[in-house]
């Protein structure tokens, strides 16, 4: 826990220093960092014993110094190829009482180049011992070991030459401090009957295994580990693979050691030390598979075992290819920054994600436990069984499982009815990949920052949206066997983006070539929008293409925007034969030029649909008729077309009025059908937008528009709004659409809603039970209660006696939403200070509150002034910084603001100002303003 252990600082007199002595130590200070940026930038010079080599014709690579002022053998962050891992045996002893742990790893290495020195990773150990012993002699020698921070690399340097093909075994002791963050080896707190204690547990991925151990820290970097932890009587220890034996110790202490890994990454090892309890279950294949929680919450650990042994039946059919280990845990967290984590065989989870209690959890809360335990499954083929080779890739990983995790769950558990939510995670996708700051799915990235930056929507929701696109064009049946062919081709290696699309090309009845279309899709930043025009007289359809951005091009544009061209997977219907649910019905296309006609078959066509339940990964732009024809079908039969469909013409009418394409008028006209909806999807996704428009408006203090705004959405979804029932009647997605419209009714203060909320609060007061609330409408009743201070107190004072973490969760949002400017520092700064209130929780925190009318100024304010200690406490680059820079600052509309955050990240280091999610909080804010440039007047009017 961050502050909760320091150090005294020494007794006695401290003296200042001289004028003088600050004045010569100054001057040694710049002397020494003069030549140092002279010996690290001269040009053509390499080290040597015998001093600087210059050569008169290439430039060759500059080495820099190790700490101890040598050179320093390895200039560059990737690790050379010259030796390579085979075995870790790896031993560790974390100490929970001084937070700190001693190890020892003795590697095995084979040689593949003659060298003379081992580069591999290291970061924040003491190295107190280093040996290397030959596999030939077993004789071990002595080594000098080498550190450079800046890459997180030390080098071991030896004597004597290590030959090609020959084995040898680098024995290294070590001590460190268990990490105050999230990463690495860290320590967390639990409670057990009120009782604080301390637990140690890992987070490796991407670049943290260095901090446990030493090692050769890249994915493509495989072996296999023997891992053995020392640990206390009343702890257990917990592993990727299961424990082969335990070894009682002097002073009341326990070796546990594990059996031998199957080869992996490192980023994949993981270990627990900690009191937790277990229940168990096997797979139809005998896999035992346990979750595991604090003691106190083992009554929520049931649904996750059995949802967990489903889908891991389901996965080894699927996939033709057995889970490969004997044993699964799943384990809960209390303090974990990711919402899970798919170490092989020790999955991690923060507890929000794996735990569900049937009493108070909500219906969604159970179908976003069963999507992380479903996405973090499929990861033990893509990702752990074989693996991206390098971070570039990581969309391999990322794309394929969070595809899976929406595809298992269709077929496991229908009733969750989970299309709909894939279909807002590829709105999601292409929000962000729609800006100029966005990037290719497979994407050069070699610092830190780059690969932190990849864990984003990018790699996990546009990965996951152009398999979806792929699966349907090719068919379910040969998608399934191509990606069956890639993991038996691949499997306990590594791979690259083109191996995917070989392997998918070896399917005997797949005629097409995969490759060359795929291409275009995993190597292009962005997305095209297709333009639409129906010519009823010569009955033909006229394409064209060209990359989609919502940022304003001029039309003589010289950049590379013009050049994009994919290779698109189109499909429609037409009046003709317009039954969506027969196939037959479904026209294929493939649009591989930038213009294209289809000749129409069938006569007499008045309208046409493209990209069919919005499965295609390309918005869609008709000509003027024909998007009249599709406002009239959906005002006189809107059941004419899918429900995602609709949802797919309302975002795609949204969209393209942002960049301008078209009118806002337009938009209204077409969702003026509305009034007639009852489907989840397009109600839904008509709600976000409007949302969206009204919190920047609302932020703008227009009072007029916004007043507009809020009659126009009860004028269309007020009947609708009046028939709810508080309850958790109904389907999953009828539940879903329920919570959504009383949310915005509440937002809005729409006087039924807020009435009712405020009844329903004051029974939960008086009883402090909250299965006494509908669960599915659980946080909107406490957001209205929180409005009040006494409200808002009560919460707080709950919130610490709760032990289900969905139920905290649903507080923790309404205290966020809180205008109360008091409460709302207190709850950002309790959170920083993991007083009370978790640090995990501050980028949710500040996510939450930068929508509220006051809060977006006060969350903002609080990462400007309290910068140097979030980057403390989360990774430059990381998804939680990420979600801070975009979320603080996504209220933005207005220039003044756009000076203001471009002003604060220039004056800061130029690794943060070059930050990926800095260039897209920019943007956004230029989007924003574009918008109400465009859009304000026109809305008002239309209004």
């Amino acid at each position: 826990m961050p502050g909760a252990y320091s150090h005294e600082a020494p007794s006695g007199s401290c003296s200042l220093p001289t004028g003088r002595t600050l004045l010569v130590g100054a001057f040694v200070v710049v002397i020494v960092l003069s030549i140092s940026m002279v010996v690290y930038f001269l040009p053509k010079c390499t080290f040597t014993k015998e001093g600087c080599h210059k050569k008169n014709t290439t430039l060759t690579l500059v080495y820099p110094l190790a700490t101890n002022g040598q050179v320093f053998p390895w200039p560059k962050m990737r690790l050379p190829s010259a030796v390579v891992p085979v075995h870790y045996n790896l031993n560790l002893h974390p100490n929970l009482t001084t937070v700190n742990f001693t190890g020892s790893v003795q590697i095995t290495l084979l040689i593949i180049e003659d060298t003379d020195n081992v580069t591999l990773h290291s970061l924040g150990l003491k190295i107190t011992k280093a040996t290397i012993t030959p596999e030939a002699t077993k004789q071990p020698q002595n080594v000098q070991v080498l550190e450079y921070p800046l890459h997180q690399q030390i080098a071991i340097k030896v004597n004597t030459m290590l030959s090609k093909g020959q084995k040898y075994t680098l024995d290294l002791k070590y001590s460190a401090n268990l990490s105050d963050g999230l990463s690495g080896f860290y320590k967390g707190t639990y409670q057990i009957k009120n009782k604080t204690r301390i637990l140690a547990a890992t987070q490796f991925e991407p670049l943290a295994a260095r901090n446990a151990f030493p090692c050769f820290d890249e994915p493509a970097f495989k072996a296999t580990f023997r891992i053995s932890i020392i640990r206390e009587a009343d702890h257990i220890a917990l592993s990727n693979m299961p424990k082969n034996t335990t070894t009682s110790l002097t002073n009341g202490l326990y070796q546990d050691t594990f059996r031998t890994s199957v080869k992996m990454s490192t980023y994949l090892v993981a270990f627990i030390v900690a009191n937790l309890k277990n229940i168990s279950n096997k797979t139809a294949g005998g896999t035992l598979v346990s979750v595991y929680a604090v003691p106190d919450k083992m009554d929520q650990m049931d649904y996750a075992l059995e949802a967990t042994v489903k889908l891991l039946n389901f996965y080894e059919n699927f996939f033709s290819v057995a889970y490969p280990l004997t044993k699964l845990d799943l384990v809960a967290l209390p303090d974990f920054e990711a919402g899970a984590m798919e170490n092989w065989g020790l999955i991690t989870f923060r507890e929000t994600a794996l735990l569900y209690n049937e009493e108070t959890a909500s219906i969604m809360d159970k179908q976003i436990v069963t999507l992380v335990i479903a996405h973090e499954l499929a990861h033990q083929w893509f990702g752990n069984l074989v693996t991206m080779e390098w971070w570039n890739d990581l969309w391999l990983n990322e794309g394929f499982a969070t595809f899976m995790e929406f595809f298992s769950i269709e077929k496991v558990f229908p009733d969750f009815q989970v299309s709909d939510r894939f279909l807002q995670t590829r709105f999601r996708a292409m929000k962000k990949d729609s800006m100029n700051s966005s990037h290719p799915l497979s994407t050069p990235v070699e610092t830190f920052e780059q690969i932190e930056e990849m864990f984003e929507s990018i790699s996990y929701e546009k990965g996951a949206s152009i398999l979806l696109m792929l699966k349907d064009f090719l068919n379910e049946t040969n998608f399934q066997q191509g990606i069956t062919q890639y993991l038996m081709e691949h499997k306990y290696g590594n791979t690259r983006n083109e191996d995917l699309w070989n392997s998918m090309a070896k399917v005997g009845s797949v005629h097409m070539n995969v490759k060359e279309m795929m291409k275009t899709w995993t190597l292009q930043t962005g997305f095209p929008v297709v333009t639409v025009k129906l010519d009823t007289t010569a009955n033909k359809i006229h394409l064209s293409q060209e990359r989609f951005l919502r940022i304003s091009i001029p039309p003589n544009s010289s950049s590379s925007y013009h050049s994009y061209l994919w290779h698109i997977p189109l499909t429609y219907i037409t009046s003709s034969c317009s039954n969506y649910a027969q196939p037959k019905c479904i026209k294929k296309w493939l649009l591989k030029n930038k213009t294209d006609t289809i000749d129409l078959k069938e006569p007499n066509v008045t309208w046409v649909k493209f990209n069919m339940n919005m499965t295609g990964y390309y918005i869609v732009n008709y000509d003027k008729s024909s998007a009249e024809e599709l406002n009239k079908l959906l005002q006189n039969n809107h059941l004419a077309i899918s429900d995602q469909d609709r949802a797919g013409l309302i975002n795609n009418a949204f969209v393209l009025a942002s960049a301008g394409k078209i009118s806002i008028k337009e938009v209204l006209n077409l969702i003026s059908y509305l009034k007639n909806e009852t489907s989840t999807a397009p109600i839904v996704e008509t709600l976000l937008q409007l949302n969206d428009i009204y919190m920047l408006v609302e932020k703008r203090g227009d009072l007029s528009v916004s007043n507009l705004m809020k009659k126009y959405i009860f004028n269309i979804f007020g009947d609708l709004i009046d028939q709810q029932t508080w309850s958790n009647n109904g389907s999953v997605s009828e539940r879903y659409l329920r919570s959504q419209l009383l949310n915005t009714a509440c937002n809005l203060n729409y006087d039924m809603c807020v009435q009712k909320a405020n009844i329903m609060f004051t029974k939960w007061m008086n009883t402090t039970d909250l299965s006494v609330l509908p669960s599915d409408l659980t946080e909107i009743i406490l957001t209205i209660g929180a409005r009040s201070v006494e409200g808002w107190a009560f919460i707080c004072q709950m919130y610490n006696q709760l032990q289900s973490e969905s139920d905290k969760d649903k507080m923790l949002t309404a205290m966020a939403k809180t205008n109360n400017v008091q409460h709302l520092i207190w709850l950002m700064y309790s959170s920083l200070n993991h007083n009370k209130i978790r640090t995990q929780e501050l980028p949710f925190i500040l996510a939450i509150s930068s929508r509220s009318r006051i809060g977006y100024l006060f969350a903002w304010d609080f990462v400007k002034e309290n910068w140097d200690d979030l980057i403390k406490k989360f990774h430059l680059g990381s998804y939680s910084i990420q979600t801070i820079i975009t979320e603080t600052t996504s209220q933005f509309s207005t220039k003044t603001h756009l000076l203001e955050v471009q002003t604060f990240f220039d004056s800061l280091t130029d690794k943060i100002s070059q930050l990926g999610s800095v260039h897209q909080a920019l943007e956004m804010i230029h989007l924003n303003i574009q918008w109400m440039e465009k859009n304000l007047k026109n809305l008002e009017k239309q209004l």
